[in-house]
């Protein structure tokens, strides 16, 4: 099974992604360590777009992150898109708690990198400052995609509720079935 999880910065990606790889016995990959470099450096596009098309050439995965200008190799052989689409509320409060986190404890991250409070919440890089300007924009970039036909090859899973992302954790074969 190929899986790719998206959504909002905050909504869950990587929570889901680690979780499903571990009950479908997959691997996981989280396409902000293929992105990230030291020092908050971003990727030059050649070597990011290589780095995914690498780790992309096993025969099942679960992948989290957006990235539009990955989605022609993302999604040249991806089976399910879960789109993580849960309350703005919701994000905002777990962008916030896991922020706090990071920035407290001094969480490493990728590429060794980690958040600072003043620059995850009191700048222009803001990552809550981030996730509400985004949340908008991504919802419909995604009812667009859903919509066109060059990807109707792929099931989309779109999770809105709380229940619907339980069933989702609480038995993943049993779900993306039911929703199939």
């Amino acid at each position: 099974m190929r899986i790719n999880i998206v959504g909002s910065s905050g909504c869950g990606k990587s929570t889901l992604g680690q979780h499903l790889a571990r009950e479908l016995a997959l691997p996981y990959i989280e396409l902000d360590a293929l992105f990230w470099q030291p020092n908050w450096t971003p990727a030059p596009d050649p070597a990011f777009l290589a780095r995914i098309t690498t780790a992309l050439s096993a025969p099942g995965w679960v992948l989290d992150g957006n990235y539009d200008r990955t989605r022609p190799i993302k999604w040249a052989n991806v089976e399910v898109v879960i789109w993580l689409d849960l309350p703005a509320w919701r994000i905002l409060l777990q962008v916030l708690k896991r922020t706090l986190r990071r920035s407290l404890k001094g969480e490493v991250l990728w590429a060794g990198n980690r958040e600072t409070l003043r620059k995850a919440l009191f700048s222009r890089d803001s990552i809550l400052l981030w996730a509400i300007t985004q949340l908008g924009p991504i919802r419909r970039r995604y009812r667009a995609v859903m919509a066109d036909p060059s990807w109707s090859h792929i099931q989309f899973v779109r999770i809105q509720s709380q229940q619907a992302l339980t069933a989702l954790r609480t038995d993943p074969r049993a779900f993306l079935t039911a929703v199939a």
